[in-house]
């Protein structure tokens, strides 16, 4: 049998670390035992992120489970870790060392947030474990075994901030979430507007745990923009848009978080809702492209959820494109599955037909702006295939990132390319 140097050195750590981490976990195997291959999924479905995570966990386990019900992958069935993270990037990592080390899971998906993300790559990074990142986010990640297979900042704000210049004018206000994904989304903005010429009126970062908008509101009127860009998240920031409602505030909002991840323009009243516009991939109102009634199965299997979200149905797609991967390779070895997945591969989505870029691990997404009226009814425009071209056209002086071609563990961050 032929071993690669990566998973040489993937085992030598996975053994190095089980005996660190104690006689607790002496002898567990993982898919080189009976039990077969085991998958880790590490979804909020308690915290703050637990809106949005829930509905990820219950995708993954619908793909795992219907393709256990049609034979399996290479004739075995695939076995699920799914402990709940509750929103605790110490306990992210606790658990992602536990699937690692103890389950020896064959692929791992896990984390709503980017700050998550960033919590656990390190020991992502470490045992080179297959890791696939679903939540859309700012973008820029290049490393060998994550596959962020969500819609990037570039992609959805390239979707929704030109249309919303062209429909209320060019003066924008930004507010968005005082952590990565937040700063490097305002960037985004920003590297958009002088793309066009637009102009950015006013530019805040809020903490996320800031529940009281009023004052942002204030300055907002003040300032009268021709539509805010929004990039808030999570439980607190919600208030945001009742706060707004009950101010008259009746600017257009852009977003790239908002309806698509938390179907707030289900759980809010109207006005709440009204003339937010958002650069979605996918969300439920969409049914499925494909013709194959997912969203009917979601709800089969899950009568109680609450929505299925955006972040939901890149985990059903992606797990179905590692099993491809998997029985292209005839192996779940990561090292031969990830190598199948750099070549590229084209994905039957609910989204639509998209594509796997094999040198950066991204998407190549149909993007849509999603705009919610004054009864919080949602329509879709401006439909459009949106490349990773950030990553594989613009770093590193144009070079692009190959991970086919170099070994890289780093995130990418607009201000690597452009003024600001």
């Amino acid at each position: 049998m032929i071993v690669s140097v990566r998973n040489a050195s993937r085992r030598s750590l996975l053994a190095a670390g089980a005996s660190g981490i104690g006689a607790a976990l002496a002898g567990c195997t993982g898919s080189g035992s009976s039990a077969g291959p085991t998958v880790g999924i590490l979804e909020d479905r308690s915290g703050n992120f637990q809106l949005n995570g829930t509905s990820k966990w219950q995708a993954t386990r619908l793909a795992i489970e219907e393709i256990n019900e049609d034979g399996g992958i290479l004739g075995e069935e695939v076995q699920i870790e799914d402990p709940d993270p509750q929103s605790d990037n110490e306990r992210y990592q606790e658990l992602t060392e536990q699937m690692i080390l103890e389950h020896e899971v064959d692929a791992l998906w896990a984390g709503y947030s980017s700050a998550t993300r960033e919590a656990i790559r390190p020991i992502i990074n470490d045992y080179d474990q297959l890791y696939f990142y679903t939540t859309q986010y700012e973008g820029g990640v290049c490393d060998d075994t994550i596959f962020p297979v969500g819609a990037t900042a570039r992609q959805q704000l390239g979707a929704v901030t030109p249309y919303m210049a062209e429909e209320y004018g060019e003066d924008i206000y930004i507010i968005a979430a005082d952590y990565n994904f937040g700063q490097l989304s305002g960037d985004w903005v920003n590297v958009i507007a002088q793309e066009n010429d637009y102009n950015i009126v006013g530019e805040e970062y809020i903490p996320l745990n800031e529940t009281d908008f009023s004052s942002v509101i204030n300055r907002i009127q003040s300032e009268d923009p021709d539509f805010i860009m929004s990039m808030l998240v999570g439980a607190n920031h919600e208030n945001f848009y009742d706060q707004r409602d009950a101010n008259d505030m009746l600017i257009p909002i852009g977003t790239s978080t908002t309806m698509a991840q938390g179907h707030e323009h289900i759980r809010y009243e109207p006005d709440a809702l009204t003339d937010v516009y958002a650069g979605v991939s996918y969300m439920e109102e969409l049914g499925d492209e494909r013709g194959e009634g997912f969203v009917d199965a979601f709800y089969e299997r899950w009568p109680d959820a609450n929505y299925l979200n955006q972040e939901a149905q890149n985990n059903y797609f992606s797990v179905y494109m590692w099993r491809d991967a998997v029985e292209e390779a005839g192996t779940f070895d990561q090292e031969e599955v990830i190598s199948v997945l750099e070549e590229g591969m084209d994905i039957a989505a609910p989204s639509g037909d998209i594509e796997l870029d094999g040198a950066t691990h991204h998407m190549t997404h149909k993007m849509r702006v999603a705009h919610a009226d004054e009864n919080h009814d949602i329509s879709f425009d401006g439909e459009q295939f949106i490349e990773p071209t950030f990553l594989r056209e613009e770093v590193e002086g144009g070079e692009g990132c190959d991970l086919r071609e170099e070994s890289k563990q780093t995130q990418y961050e607009p201000g690597d390319v452009y003024d600001v």
